[in-house]
């Protein structure tokens, strides 16, 4: 075989494989919240369904929802807003730790699937009642969270177990406190 005729055959391969890698990127960002880092709702399941699955006696769903979260935006802005935001993300991921994965879910509303989550969930409630300083400013913030120890449910899924979380959050929601179904 002479050289041009291995060039043509090749670049066809160097082309798909640079396709397919650019394809991979872009599904990873995908699965990424731009603005926390965090996962999204897609790349999120897949990885919290494998952890419960693993680990179903110790397993907890969790769901947070940042309170008055448009007051913030109103009053202080969207940059405030996105501070607020990605100020959440570093809270939650730190307490999620190796033991747990974080999502952003949407706007201001962020799950977790974590270990052993009944026995530390008060860590997380003070570190998301925790202000933010943007720009000079102090802005307060809060949260409702909803918890759901996922060996509590007749049937272990993670979508009963955020409908649960979301139950018990929203059962809270006007006092900005902790929630557990058990």
């Amino acid at each position: 075989m002479d050289l041009p005729t291995i060039f043509a055959a090749g670049a066809p391969l160097i082309g798909w494989t640079t396709h397919g890698l650019l394809l991979n990127r872009r599904l990873a960002t995908a699965r990424r919240d731009p603005l926390t880092g965090l996962h999204t709702r897609d790349g999120f399941t897949a990885r919290a369904e494998r952890l419960i699955q693993r680990h179903p006696d110790r397993a907890s769903v969790l769901l947070i929802d940042l309170d008055h979260f448009k007051a913030v935006n109103d009053t202080h802005g969207h940059a405030a807003g996105d501070a607020v935001l990605a100020a959440t993300a570093v809270r939650l991921s730190a307490w999620c730790g190796h033991s747990g994965i974080a999502a952003r879910l949407g706007g201001d509303e962020f799950a977790a699937v974590v270990l052993d989550g009944p026995d530390r969930a008060r860590d997380l409630f003070e570190a998301l009642h925790q202000p933010v300083t943007h720009a000079g400013l102090v802005v307060p913030v809060s949260a409702s969270i909803g918890l759901c120890a996922v060996a509590a449910l007749p049937v272990i899924s993670l979508t009963d177990a955020l409908a649960a979380a979301d139950r018990a959050m929203y059962a809270h929601k006007s006092g900005g406190r902790l929630a557990r179904r058990r």
